[in-house]
């Protein structure tokens, strides 16, 4: 990671990673012109009830879905403990001055990001790219924290200028949608 190289950082529990995965991922790539997208697998989601399943397993499984250019993959919560997206990216922000980072995240998550500890932190000193996902995107744009970040939303015409911009910014980006969700691969019940 040098200085000037823009980041894109996808974490998740990614119990099961699946092709929708790849889809945000690439599409984060493209529509944003990033140097790189960082999938960062958790440990565990602390606003799921769900115990994850086994890291080593959901691990290489990320690994063997990201093979390709630009793409890495990382245990960094893992190894050294980190438990929050907002402690998360003050480390990378402090351990690589001059990377810029844009979090990335599927439009399922934006529904509940206003729960996510220090969210408002998050916008405030990292760009969001939020990809259209399948399930209830009406619902993920009218969020509490959609609302709140409506002023600083970028248009999706604009989004590779937004890990070039200083922060608060996000924008919404549209792509043909995915369908697949890990919840319907575990087969949970609604």
């Amino acid at each position: 990671m040098k200085p000037g190289m823009t980041v894109g950082l996808f974490g998740g529990s990614f119990d099961p990673v699946h092709r929708g995965h790849l889809h945000v991922a690439q599409t984060a790539l493209r529509k944003l012109g990033l140097d790189r997208v960082w999938w960062i697998v958790s440990p565990q989601n602390p606003l799921k009830e769900r115990q994850a399943g086994d890291f080593l397993r959901r691990y290489i499984g990320v690994q063997e879905m990201a093979a390709g250019p630009r793409m890495v993959v990382s245990d960094i919560e893992s190894r050294t403990g980190i438990r929050t997206t907002a402690e998360l990216i003050k480390v990378l922000q402090d351990r690589y001055p001059g990377v810029r980072f844009v979090w990335i995240m599927g439009a399922d998550n934006l529904k509940n990001f206003h729960r996510w500890h220090r969210w408002q932190d998050i916008a405030a000193t990292t760009p969001i790219a939020i990809i259209a996902r399948p399930q209830d995107p009406v619902r993920a744009r009218l969020s509490p924290a959609a609302r709140q970040m409506a002023q600083a939303r970028v248009s999706e015409a604009r989004a590779k200028m937004l890990g070039r911009t200083s922060p608060p910014g996000w924008t919404y980006l549209t792509e043909r949608l995915h369908s697949e969700a890990s919840s319907l691969l575990r087969g949970d019940t609604p």
